[in-house]
């Protein structure tokens, strides 16, 4: 118990500080009948820190979860569903939740072609 309580520790402290993750895309063609690689494209994304993560680490001392007791632990667990309950789908930044509408598009520029007596 102790060494998966270690593990979320350790978890909920990389996704609180953030982490890279490396992406590999492969792509292939049928050649000849059978499937060969053409492409090969590595990539790295940059997950950035989450702040929910932090603030549970902080409430909790630093993330030492394992301080805590049973009832302890599941009063956490179901005020975090609480809160996740209550966001999902909604943005939590007070400023993105104004509703944005879709830009008019512009209009045609109607130019006309003078005449022979307006030269």
């Amino acid at each position: 118990m102790e060494k998966e309580q270690g593990k979320i520790e350790e978890a909920l402290l990389k996704v609180a500080l953030g982490y890279q993750v490396a992406e590999v895309t492969e792509e292939y063609a049928e050649v000849d009948g059978k499937l060969k690689l053409t492409k090969r494209k590595r990539t790295k994304k940059d997950i950035p820190p989450d702040l929910k993560a932090m603030q549970l680490l902080l409430e909790n001392g630093g993330g030492t979860l394992a301080e805590l007791s049973d009832e302890q632990l599941e009063e956490e667990k179901e005020r975090l569903l609480a809160v996740l309950g209550q966001t999902t789908g909604q943005v939590c930044d007070e400023k993105a939740k104004t509703v944005k509408r879709p830009r008019a598009k512009p209009r045609k520029r109607v130019v006309r072609k003078k005449t022979e007596a307006e030269k």
